[in-house]
């Protein structure tokens, strides 16, 4: 067995049982791309949220929404002041025999300055026929010591400029915020997230590209079980 195995093994057991126990599935949370496209082989997904954090384009992004001299922004996790706070996503069930080898791509996708932490997921709304009930589940969040860090003081209007100048292996950096916009008007209508709207706005304004028509995304349709794999960031 690789050290790379050993330490994805290690970083498992730290945040559950589910994940050390080679029987039981695992919950995996996604608030950025996640949402709308995943990139790993899942038995179901489940609309729902987590409480207590607040989600942030506080993190710089070096590769899938732009480059070491021009780097994009991507979204983060921030504790919230309010413990009733909420951040919209979707949780993905990873079925045990495929865990490991999704923890290692997660681990290895989320290397630039993201940790795995273990929260409650609140499936919602109500449905008959998946789980109702909180769940363990799995997510990334960005420290605020990691290299790519941007901070929290730049306004909308300074994180937008530096996204309208920004394009990575995965795209341009507008549009992961346009997808994300999308994804979350579409899967929670009414929901608020000022600060992932307000900023859609400022880029929509200032972005000669805003009105492209953009292809739909599977997370979206309703895809079935299993994703195609992708560099989506």
């Amino acid at each position: 067995m690789s050290e790379a195995t050993n330490a994805t093994i290690r970083g498992a057991a730290k945040y559950g049982e589910e994940a050390d126990n080679p029987n039981e599935d695992i919950w995996i949370f996604g608030y950025g791309s996640l949402v709308w496209k995943a990139d790993f082989p899942f038995e179901e997904k489940r609309t729902g949220y987590i409480k207590g954090f607040l989600r942030r384009f506080y993190q710089n992004s070096i590769d899938h929404r732009g480059t070491e001299e021009r780097p994009g922004r991507v979204v983060t996790l921030i504790h919230s002041a309010d413990p009733e706070s909420k951040v919209w996503g979707m949780g993905y069930r990873i079925g045990a025999k495929d865990k490991l080898q999704v923890l290692q791509h997660l681990d290895h996708r989320e290397k630039n300055g993201y940790e795995r932490h273990c929260v409650s997921f609140y499936p919602y709304p109500w449905s008959t026929e998946q789980l109702n009930d909180p769940q363990s589940i799995l997510l990334y969040v960005a420290t605020q010591d990691n290299p790519s860090f941007a901070g929290q003081s730049d306004t909308l209007e300074q994180i937008a400029e530096q996204i309208l100048a920004s394009v990575g292996q995965s795209g341009r950096n507008p549009e992961y915020v346009y997808r994300l916009a999308e994804a979350m008007r579409q899967l929670y209508p009414g929901e608020r997230d000022d600060h992932l709207f307000e900023l859609e706005k400022l880029l929509q304004m200032r972005d000669p590209l805003a009105a492209v028509q953009r292809k739909p995304e599977p997370a979206c349709e309703g895809d079935g079980n299993r994703s195609e794999l992708s560099k989506e960031g």
